[in-house]
């Protein structure tokens, strides 16, 4: 009976085991014809005779994204799509080095509010930007970069410039993706510039393979071998090609939306609004800090200057917000700042964050109530453990933020007595500039006298781009942006080399305007060759190039401390005769002319209204004025 019973469930068993496996066959079957979209294929078509190719809808998307300007360094793997976006009527730039091209990207993103788009080919190509993306990053500039690749089937297998982009990008991006197939360029582009634009805005990176790029019949020509293969295995290998190929290209030029994607921005929660109106309310010595994230879409500048008017709150600006009160506005208020920080009762932190330029929160006064609004709820909250903590803290955007804080205090005012105050301090301080403008120097001319005189000069319709250390650091204090988005420096990172990125998507995006480059003679070294570019492109920009033979905010702190100049030192070269061999203007300023700065300075616009890019190297000397200033 027990042989009988076992018999019996073996026989059972067997169809169970074999209708299991055949089960597990067909799925895995299935599972291997939907990963090579066999299934796709069958309801998609593959358009062998079409000659259209991927770089189209790469500048469809962006064309509906209302981008004009496409920034790039030319390489075979992108030229797909800078061909199509300049059939489209975008306007494709070309730099002598991709860090610029980005840098201009990130300047285009800051003044106009929409995506900044960069181009580049592959493996060096985009290593090039790293410098200029993590700015982005930190910055907080929606940055959108193309990046060229070697072929989908050839990654990994020692491809000519192929090396593991995506992990390269993925820790300084909001959004990496590799397009793998020719109709996910789009939906994948339009979640890019979403992504860049959401939230905390940011870089964003797009990986477009050589294949998903060039049009059918040139990527067949390379993948697929012109020969029918002998043999079994190179028969299977033929197949797998030529299915690869087909899922490439199958639903190509199938339309799909390309416009933008709503975006995700915070807002502040109305109860969250009308904590901190009955906080402001209270306060006698009220005073705000706003930070670029003030100027962010989709508050207009102009909408957010008439709501700092109406608020009365005295108030210090600096990064794009420097310049939204226009030049010498009452409640604009300039110098002394940690001091003002230490004495008032309620500090608005718009967009600010207390990092190494509040030293880290220690110069706001523990008595004092902290408001703190930013999009990004980390950076809000840096340091608050440790050396502030605020009374409010609102994660939401910035611009709407002040705009609804105006509505709920309904024309609340302050007592003068605070801003005069403010004003007094901000007056000596300034006299104190004027007494150094005035002290001679051991040689050439005196940067605070050079930079009063560029401040008297500068017209209403400028833009200033800085970049530079020491002769920079010096500006800041002396020289006033215009108007709102009208100063552009590279933020929190430091970053070196930013000047001729941009200056070029300054002029490219308000060609009405000055765009006034204050340049250190360490930085401009990396921004000389882009006078090329400028002269090449007739986009006339006016550099000032404080020149004084070394990098002299480094050799201010390392020679008293450590007893050496060692690496410091640079000669005192004829940048502007450089410029000329480029093929723009060249001027110089030094002692022998020096009382004719502010002529030399209107030679130079006139240059520039004549359509010519322009350096003015400035010989100056050195003083005291920044002793005491941060190098690290």
């Amino acid at each position: 009976m027990e042989n009988l019973a076992a018999t019996g469930s073996a026989r059972n068993f067997l169809p169970s085991f074999l209708l299991l496996a055949c089960g597990t066959l067909v799925a895995a079957l299935l599972c291997a014809a939907h990963r090579l979209g066999l299934f796709y294929q069958l309801m998609h078509k593959v358009d062998k005779a079409s000659v259209r190719h991927g770089g189209e809808n790469v500048a469809a998307v962006l064309k509906a994204h209302g981008v004009r300007f496409l920034f790039t360094l030319v390489g075979g793997h992108i030229s797909p799509l800078l061909v199509a976006s300049e059939k489209l009527g975008i306007r494709v730039v070309d730099t002598r080095h991709e860090v610029t091209a980005v840098f201009a990207a990130d300047a285009v993103a800051r003044l106009t509010g929409t995506v900044g788009v960069a181009a580049v080919t592959a493996g060096p190509g985009l290593t090039n930007t790293v410098t200029a993306m993590k700015n982005a990053q930190i910055a907080q500039s929606p940055v959108l970069l193309l990046g060229g690749a070697a072929g989908t089937l050839l990654q990994n297998r020692g491809a000519l410039q192929a090396i593991d982009q995506i992990s390269l990008f993925r820790p300084i991006c909001k959004f990496c993706a590799s397009v793998r197939r020719v109709r996910d360029i789009v939906p994948t582009l339009r979640a890019a510039m979403a992504a860049a634009q959401s939230g905390t805005p940011g870089p964003v990176f797009v990986e477009l393979p050589i294949d998903v790029l060039y049009p059918y019949f040139m990527v067949q020509k390379e993948m697929v071998p012109a020969k029918s293969p002998k043999g079994l295995i190179g028969r299977v290998v033929s197949w797998y090609l030529e299915n690869h190929l087909a899922n490439l290209f199958a639903g190509a030029w199938e339309p799909q939306p390309e416009g933008p994607l709503p975006l995700d921005i915070p807002q502040a929660s109305p109860q969250q609004v009308q904590r901190c109106v009955e906080i402001l309310s209270r306060a006698r010595r009220p005073l705000m800090v706003l930070g670029s994230q003030a100027l962010l879409p989709p508050t207009p500048p102009d909408r957010l200057r008439a709501a700092v008017e109406t608020l009365g709150v005295p108030c210090f600006l600096g990064g794009m917000a420097r310049g939204l009160l226009g030049r010498n506005h009452p409640l604009h208020i300039r110098q002394n700042r940690s001091s003002a920080l230490k004495k008032a009762d309620v500090v608005i932190l718009a967009g600010v964050v207390c990092d190494f330029r509040l030293s880290y929160g220690r110069v706001l006064s523990h008595s004092s109530k902290i408001i703190t609004v930013n999009r990004n709820w980390k950076e809000m909250l840096l340091n608050s453990d440790i050396f502030w903590k605020p009374q409010e803290a609102v994660q939401g955007d910035v611009g709407s933020f002040v705009l609804k804080l105006v509505e709920g205090l309904q024309g609340q005012t302050w007592a003068p007595d605070w801003v005069e105050e403010l004003q007094e301090a901000d007056r000596q301080k300034e006299q104190t500039f004027r007494e150094k403008a005035a002290m001679p120097v051991a040689q050439h001319l005196n940067p605070v006298q050079v930079l009063q005189l560029v401040e008297e000069t500068l017209p209403d319709n400028s833009i200033l781009v800085v970049d530079g250390g020491d002769f920079v650091g010096t500006a800041a204090h002396l020289v006033q942006p215009r108007g709102p988005l009208c100063w552009l420096d590279p933020g929190a990172f430091g970053t070196l080399g930013v000047g001729a990125g941009f200056a070029l998507g300054a002029k490219l995006c308000h060609p009405d305007a000055e765009v006034w480059c204050l340049f250190g003679d360490g930085a401009f070294g990396y921004s000389l060759i882009e006078f090329d570019t400028f002269v090449r492109h007739k986009i006339p920009v006016m550099a000032l190039v404080g020149n004084d033979a070394g990098w002299t905010q480094i050799s201010r702190e390392q020679v008293p401390c450590l007893g050496s100049n060692v690496a410091c030192g640079l000669a005192y070269t004829d940048y502007h005769k450089a410029a000329m061999g480029l093929g723009a203007q060249g001027l110089l300023l030094s002692r022998d002319n020096e009382d004719q700065v502010v002529k030399v300075l209107r030679d130079a616009q006139q240059q520039c209204r004549d359509g010519h890019p322009v350096v003015v190297n400035i010989l100056i000397g050195r003083t005291d004025f920044r002793d005491g200033s941060i190098a690290v």
